[in-house]
């Protein structure tokens, strides 16, 4: 799948390359997931995590700091966080 983005009005839209659902499962097992799937991009596809650990914005902050990885989004609704990191 090849990576795109487009800006349609005010939103950024990015083109999601994998999904882990790491809904349920508590530190590190999210980011342990999220870095195995991170080993099978290619430069510039996006990984999606959907998880629901408090834990993982400060764990996926510090994840992309360490990998030089893009956070691209940190968003929660209703108890539910979703992160998209793009490969770099």
């Amino acid at each position: 799948m090849v990576e795109a983005s487009a800006l349609f009005g005010n939103k950024h839209i990015v083109i999601v390359t994998v999904t882990i659902d790491a809904r349920g499962l508590l530190c590190p097992l999210p980011v342990l997931r999220a870095r195995k799937s991170m080993k099978t991009l290619n430069i510039g596809e996006t990984l999606e995590i959907l998880a629901t650990d408090n834990g993982s914005v400060v764990d996926f902050a510090a994840y992309c700091k360490a990998t030089g990885d893009e956070l691209v989004e940190a968003s929660e609704m209703g108890g539910e966080f979703r992160f998209l990191i793009r490969k770099t």
